[in-house]
């Protein structure tokens, strides 16, 4: 056994030719060697994915932690999930607003064991039970956010269809601003695969507006018998399509392949309902699936004994054997 690390850092973002593509590509280099540490010393895929997510929700050029996108009011809801393919353990925070790394405190739920899903104000005070020092919510803030949020509510009456699944729309920054969530997936030298999920949610979202990234076999799914995947996107549609599972689903009861069951997902199911993004996923014998179906995906990759690859426009293959 070998192993392997995949990320994201979210779909449709920025259009080819932004001056700012080499900076995306050094952060995804830096979040896949951070995970690497932990899986060249024997550590656990759990350890590696939220290690890589931190280093992502620490950088402000993504749409997690510090870097996320504001709501209609003009503050920060944040989401996170992570699951254990080994035991199908799993943990999730949503619309926490308190916290530095999401990713952390969804494993801490996790670890714990009372709940899966833990959302608000409850989650914001259990991060402060377990020892987690709070943030105030503009640490969030970054002016390229704000930016975007002005932008977005600019358009006018047609941001409100953000929040009725206009996937479609052909106005570039209204797609982009439901588009930004990190994530990871690995398998490492036990053979156990795990899979995490971090976002701000979607520009001027409603107040207490969760999509697919804290959902089990929504936006995170990990399970030893098939694969791990972590997706972003337009998260109405990725919940709707139960697109993690669906992937697991399509490989345990259809005898499908990761490649095959990733593209049939992303392009068949997510795609017939409108939805925009892609999805990262790793099976139980190390295969790689990278679809998407929006202008570009920030993606990165490794395999142990190899040099870590970025990609954020499809100037390479997608699909991995």
């Amino acid at each position: 056994m070998t192993y392997v690390l995949a990320l994201h850092g979210g779909a449709g973002t920025i259009q080819p030719g932004d001056p700012n593509e080499g900076a995306y590509h050094e952060a995804m280099r830096v979040a896949l060697q951070t995970g690497e540490k932990v899986l060249s010393a024997g550590g656990s895929s759990m350890d590696a994915v939220v290690a890589a997510v931190m280093s992502m929700e620490d950088c402000p050029l993504y749409n997690a932690g510090h870097g996320a996108v504001f709501n209609s009011v003009g503050e920060h809801e944040l989401d996170a999930g992570v699951m254990d393919g080994r035991t199908l353990a799993a943990g999730a925070i949503a619309g926490v607003r308190t916290v530095r790394h999401p990713i952390e405190v969804a494993r801490l739920v996790m670890e714990e064991g009372r709940c899966v899903l833990l959302c608000g104000i409850g989650a914001d005070q259990f991060a402060e039970e377990k020892g987690l020092v709070p943030v105030p919510n503009h640490f969030y803030s970054t002016d390229h956010r704000l930016k975007q949020l002005h932008r977005v509510r600019a358009v006018g009456s047609q941001a409100m269809a953000l929040d009725h699944g206009l996937a479609s729309s052909q106005n570039p920054e209204l797609v982009n601003a439901k588009m930004g969530t990190v994530g990871a997936v690995a398998l490492d030298l036990q053979g156990n695969l795990a899979a995490a999920t971090s976002t701000g949610g979607m520009t001027n979202k409603r107040v207490g507006r969760v999509g697919d990234t804290p959902i089990v076999g929504g936006g995170v799914y990990a399970n030893n018998r098939s694969c791990a995947v972590s997706a972003t996107g337009t998260g109405e549609q990725f919940l709707r399509a139960c697109v993690g599972h669906d992937i697991h689903a399509r490989m345990v009861y259809g005898g499908a392949t990761l490649v095959d069951a990733a593209k049939a997902a992303m392009m068949e199911t997510v795609a017939g309902l409108g939805g925009v993004g892609g999805v990262i996923a790793i099976d139980c014998q190390g295969a790689l699936a990278m679809p998407y179906n929006s202008v570009g995906m920030y993606r990165g990759w490794l395999r142990q004994g190899e040099a870590p690859q970025t990609r954020v426009f499809a100037n390479s293959s997608v699909e991995f054997a």
